[in-house]
């Protein structure tokens, strides 16, 4: 399934998370492929952040990705550079952009 979702990065952190993302800890990369993701794209149009994800179980992956360490530090740090910030709640599945249109 392809998932997509939308974030938001303060404006004045920007520089930073575009560096945090080209030193993406080598554990979460693994958690996140054994969570069932595929592929996991993330577009940034000035403060907006479009992520596009290859994954088995959108649900099945960020229940299973939440309680994990790694991916707690990770939220935390990214928590510090985002006024909306990826959703692991119980609701998360609910969060992805509907389909409005596919070729």
């Amino acid at each position: 399934m392809r998932v997509a979702l939308h974030t938001k990065v303060r404006s004045d952190r920007i520089a930073e998370y575009d560096a945090a993302h080209r030193e993406v800890p080598p554990e979460l990369v693994a958690a996140i492929r054994d969570s069932g993701a595929r592929e996991w794209t993330i577009w940034r149009s000035g403060t907006d952040l479009f992520h596009l994800i290859e994954v088995d179980d959108y649900a099945a992956m960020i229940d299973r990705l939440a309680a994990l360490p790694v991916n707690i530090a990770w939220q935390a740090r990214m928590a510090e550079l985002l006024d909306v910030a990826h959703d692991y709640s119980s609701d998360a599945a609910e969060a992805a952009l509907p389909v409005v249109w596919q070729l």
